[in-house]
């Protein structure tokens, strides 16, 4: 369906613990604030991971149906034991198998995903399936970082590639700045797979780090942000530029925190 990096048992516990409160609420927080759930509600979550927000969605429906799809089989386990704590609901959990969906046109209301590790055709991808598994006016989500999100990041991608006469990763660096979504691409994707009544908010924020080891460490870079960024870099070998940011964070904020800017989007829209 769309590239998700599987999580050992452990990861998606971590994931849990530490990402969702500190780093994928802010995501799902304003989903949920988007999101018309009516009677009769079938809702889809895309790349559902460990499960996060559909009990809070769930919780603030009139009984709806909850369908969460993932390539990582422990997250959807954890998942799954989340949602039996709570009784008799009806929320199901998937591996996201090949063809696993494709019989399933204009079957929900609703289809979610909260911060894909796509680059650009693969985003459109996304878009054009949730598109064919809505319903005729049926709602799509979709929460991820927008333009201007990371940028410290990518000052010192751009700061590498020059020191190291880097061409081709410095036009990398500069496509994919242009690439990342801002309020008007992504509205202009989601009425090009066919979706209308777009609607883009974005929030504006910063994660904290004390130095460039705890930035490459910390749970929430290792699971989202880092594969997020090789996606959206379009380099296969990466490595070298990450350990370049990392010297580089220890050296400019040696007295201080890294303050890494992250621009919080999330765009409804609906299916004709």
């Amino acid at each position: 369906m769309f590239p998700t990096e599987k999580l050992s048992p452990a990861d998606a516990a971590i994931l849990e613990t530490f990402v969702v409160p500190r780093y994928l609420s802010l995501f799902g927080e304003l989903a949920q604030q988007m999101l018309l759930i009516g009677e009769s509600a079938r809702i889809l979550h895309l790349g559902c991971r460990t499960g996060y927000p559909d009990l809070k969605i769930y919780e603030h429906s009139e009984g709806a149906d909850i369908v969460g799809v993932d390539v990582s089989l422990p997250a959807l386990e954890l998942a799954r034991n989340k949602a039996q704590v709570m009784g008799d609901v009806r929320i199901e959990y998937r591996p996201a198998e090949e063809g696993g969906l494709d019989t399933e046109n204009g079957l929900y209301t609703h289809a979610l995903t909260l911060h894909p590790n796509v680059g650009t055709d693969q985003r459109l991808q996304l878009l054009s399936e949730m598109e064919r598994l809505l319903c005729s006016g049926g709602q799509a989500v979709i929460a991820l970082p927008l333009r201007g999100s990371f940028q410290e990041i990518a000052d010192l991608f751009r700061e590498y590639a020059l020191k190291h006469d880097d061409s081709a990763f410095s036009k990398a660096v500069e496509a994919a700045l242009l690439a990342r979504p801002s309020i008007e691409l992504l509205s202009e994707e989601l009425e090009q797979v066919g979706l209308a009544d777009v609607d883009v908010e974005i929030r504006q924020t910063s994660l904290t780090f004390d130095s460039g080891r705890a930035f490459v460490q910390d749970p929430v870079s290792r699971l989202l942000i880092l594969p997020e960024v090789k996606a959206w870099i379009g380099v296969d070998d990466v490595e070298s530029p990450l350990g370049y940011v990392r010297d580089a964070i220890d050296k400019y904020w040696s007295e201080g925190k890294l303050e890494l800017s992250v621009n919080v989007g999330c765009a409804s829209a609906r299916k004709p």
